[in-house]
């Protein structure tokens, strides 16, 4: 069933050690680093705990028929992808697109895990077993996942049993009659903090001698030995609600996760010392699709976030009928759209495998994954091109604001028509928080990186366009002619 948001903020109180400026915190519901974006989450359950919202948000679990989250949805069909896409979105906008790792991420990759145990079967029976009933239990108690699945930068030249310690990467150091030990780090624990759960894989390619890292396990984040260590907080660095909207809201956190010979029992082992498991898990399921196709789902609100910010800065600023203004509107808008157009399109162009479960299209996600590294910084510019020097001179906080002189000065001088002083510093102030601050570096990085190096992932795009169908329409465009002109039929 689903879960309220006090429901799912209860649940963190479970004796996990996070670690951030020095200490590790005793409540990650009330520390100023993590509160906002745990009061984020809530909203989003609390969203779809909503009986109004149920028929939008929910579907009957085939276990209990009672309502669980649309995100755990195994789709199969092209109107199951369709009718999750637009949960998906609804849970979207009200982050603003920001929480790139909120629950229903992960959920996705669990659901294309438990639509093909067959592959987890190759490994034993058990796995297959193990990964659809965990799939279950977080799907049926409304859970929220977050996972680790790349080994921490040490030294990329050398595979994981090469380092310099046995134990570095995330991996298997003792096995036992009742499960695993493991030990060892993995990064980037992208909203762990804020989870339920932890799923920790691999993604980047292993070599014969890295079996032990070759798994894929759930581990509890309170678990013993399990340590999360986060990077510095946008939101505790954030002066007040006003001067930072954003960070002081999304800053899912993100954070090294560092296991100090943490127990697994065997039912959280999916995948075990398989380097082959450790791969197709990735490719061979829909998982990777239906995560992605969620992430796609959100950086479509993200740009359409961008997008209006573009608009109303324009607007205030009495420049949006200029036909230049006009014409970086137009380009913004057209990319919006684009990305809008292909997520759709995955559920028109999916594919239904021999076990009934729909694929999202291929070609059309890699096309989006493919394309953001790269456009998404151009449209951070065309937003900066468009405000100027706007968005650096502005108040110094709200504060400003209280000093009666001060705020004689400021709604004389800095407003504009339409858009008193406060109104006008109060957009400045959102549209910097995602192109400028601190907060708004790290999302450039992360959609940048999002999918991986960018020459993997036109790699990858590569290998899913139809190539075939390309290169037929030239084999027709040279058919029927020679350098003495029509061949003959």
């Amino acid at each position: 069933m689903t879960r309220s948001g006090k429901e799912y903020m209860d649940g963190l109180r479970d004796g996990r050690r996070v670690f951030i400026n020095g200490e590790f915190v005793d409540d990650i519901t009330s520390h100023p680093a993590f509160r906002g974006a745990v009061r984020s989450i809530a909203g989003v359950y609390d969203h779809a705990d909503d009986p109004a919202n149920a028929e939008v948000m929910t579907y009957p679990s085939p276990a209990t028929g009672e309502r669980v989250n649309k995100s755990f949805l195994i789709p199969r069909s092209e109107e199951d992808l369709r009718s999750r896409r637009v949960a998906l979105r609804k849970q979207a906008e009200m982050t603003l697109g920001l929480m790139g790792r909120g629950p229903e991420h992960v959920a996705g990759f669990l659901a294309g895990w438990a639509a093909r145990p067959d592959v987890f079967a190759e490994g034993g029976q058990r796995y297959a077993d193990n990964i659809v009933r965990f799939y279950e239990y977080v799907r049926d108690n409304d859970l929220y996942c977050s996972y680790a699945i790349v080994p921490p930068q040490i030294d990329r030249s050398k595979p994981a049993h090469q380092q310099a310690d046995p134990h570095l990467y995330a991996g298997v150091k003792e096995e036992r009659e009742d499960g695993i030990v493991l030990a060892g780090a993995q990064m980037l624990g992208t909203g762990a903090a804020i989870s339920d759960y932890l799923i920790l894989s691999c993604i980047v390619p292993l070599r014969p001698g890295d079996e032990d890292q070759a798994v894929n396990v759930a581990i509890p984040i309170g678990a013993e030995g399990l340590k999360v260590y986060s990077r510095r907080g946008y939101a505790e660095a954030a002066s007040s609600l006003y001067d930072y909207p954003l960070a002081s809201r999304f800053d899912e956190t993100d954070a090294l996760i560092v296991l100090d010979d943490v127990f697994v029992p065997w039912e959280h082992v999916f995948v075990y010392r398989d380097l082959d498991i450790t791969r197709d898990q990735w490719s061979r399921t829909p998982a990777h699709l239906l995560g992605n196709n969620q992430a796609q789902t959100r950086f479509s609100v993200k740009l359409d976030l961008l997008a209006g910010m573009a608009k109303r800065v324009a607007e205030m600023n009495g420049s949006a009928s200029f036909p230049p203004v006009r014409g970086t509107l137009g380009e913004i808008a057209a990319h919006a759209a684009m990305v809008g157009g292909l997520v759709a399109a995955q559920e028109q162009n999916c594919e239904i495998d021999e076990h009934g479960v729909a694929w999202p299209g291929k070609a059309e996600a890699y096309a989006v994954m493919t394309l953001q590294s790269d456009f998404y910084p151009k449209l951070l510019n065309i937003v900066r091109d468009l405000c100027g020097g706007g968005v650096i001179q502005l108040p110094s906080s709200a504060a400003d604001y209280a000093h009666p002189e001060a705020r004689a000065d400021l709604e004389r001088y800095v407003q504009s028509p339409g858009f008193p002083s406060e109104e006008r510093v109060k957009l400045l102030k959102l549209v910097w928080d995602l192109v400028g601050s601190e907060f708004a570096s790290r999302h450039q990085q992360y959609e940048m990186f999002y999918a991986g190096a960018p020459f993997l992932v036109r790699t990858r795009m590569s290998e899913m366009y139809d190539f075939d169908r390309a290169t037929a329409l030239v084999d027709r465009a040279l058919a029927g002619y020679g350098v003495e002109g029509p061949q003959a039929s």
